[in-house]
C-alpha cells in the first residue's frame, strides 16, 4: 500500500514538473514571437539598417540583454522573420499536394493557399526581399534551400499535369520559378489599405493568371 502511495505521489511530481516545463515554453515562445513580431515591423517600415537593437528593446519595453537571451544578434532576427515568410507557403504548397485532388485542380487549390499565406506573411516577405543582403552568408543558403524546395515542388506537379494532359507548357522549372515570382510579386504590391482589389481579388486573379500559364483553361462555373 505504502508503495503504491509513494509511486502515486512520484508521478504526481512529474507530472506538474512536466506541466511546469510546458508553461515554461510557452512564455519562451510567445515572448520569441513578440520579437519577432516586433522587429518584423520596424523593419518592414524603416529598413534593417535603420532599426537597432535598442529600438527593438524599446518598442517592446525591454531591455537589450533579454533580447540576446533569445537572440544572438540582429541579423539572427533578420534571419528568423524570413524564414516565416519562405516556410509558410511552402507549408501551404505541401497541405495542397497532400490532397487526392487531381493535378489541376491541386495546383487551384495550391495558388489559393500559397497566394493568402503569403498576403498574410506579407511583411515577412518584404523584409526578405528587400534585406536578403544583409543575411549571414549560412543563412542566405538555408532560405535559399527552402526556396529550391518550393520551386522542386511546384514544378513536379506541373510536370504531373502534364503527363495527364491536363497542362501544356514548353518548361516546368521555368514556369513554377514564374508562378512563385507572380506571388512574390503580389505580397509586395498589394496592401490591405489600398481598396482597389481585396484579397479575395487578388487570389482569383493570381489562379486565373496561373491557370493561362499553364495552358488550362478557366473553368465557367463555380469558381471560388
Amino acid at each position: 500500500m505504502a508503495a503504491r502511495v509513494s509511486a502515486s505521489k512520484a508521478n504526481k511530481k512529474t507530472e506538474v514538473q512536466s506541466h511546469k516545463q510546458e508553461l515554461r515554453t510557452e512564455v519562451q515562445e510567445f515572448k520569441r514571437r513578440r520579437i519577432l513580431e516586433q522587429s518584423r515591423e520596424l523593419f518592414f517600415a524603416q529598413g534593417y539598417e535603420a532599426t537597432t537593437l535598442d529600438t527593438i528593446a524599446a518598442e517592446l519595453k525591454v531591455t537589450k540583454p533579454f533580447l540576446y537571451s533569445y537572440f544572438r544578434n540582429k541579423s539572427e532576427i533578420l534571419n528568423a522573420i524570413c524564414e516565416i515568410g519562405i516556410r509558410a507557403p511552402l507549408a501551404a504548397l505541401d497541405d495542397a499536394l497532400a490532397t487526392k485532388l487531381p493535378p489541376g485542380e491541386k495546383l487551384r487549390l495550391a495558388i489559393e493557399r500559397v497566394t493568402t499565406t503569403a498576403l498574410a506573411n506579407q511583411q515577412c516577405i518584404v523584409v526578405y526581399r528587400r534585406e536578403e543582403m544583409n543575411l549571414e552568408p549560412e543563412e542566405a543558403q538555408v532560405l535559399a534551400e527552402l526556396k529550391q524546395e518550393f520551386d522542386r515542388k511546384l514544378s513536379g506537379l506541373l510536370q504531373e499535369g502534364a503527363k495527364r494532359g491536363e497542362f501544356t507548357f514548353d518548361d516546368p522549372d521555368f514556369t513554377a520559378l514564374s508562378i512563385a515570382g507572380l506571388i512574390t510579386w503580389s505580397a509586395l504590391w498589394w496592401r490591405p489599405a489600398m481598396g482597389r482589389w481585396s484579397q479575395t481579388d487578388v487570389v482569383m486573379h493570381m489562379i486565373r493568371n496561373v491557370e493561362r500559364m499553364v495552358g488550362r483553361k478557366a473553368r465557367t462555373t463555380g469558381s471560388m
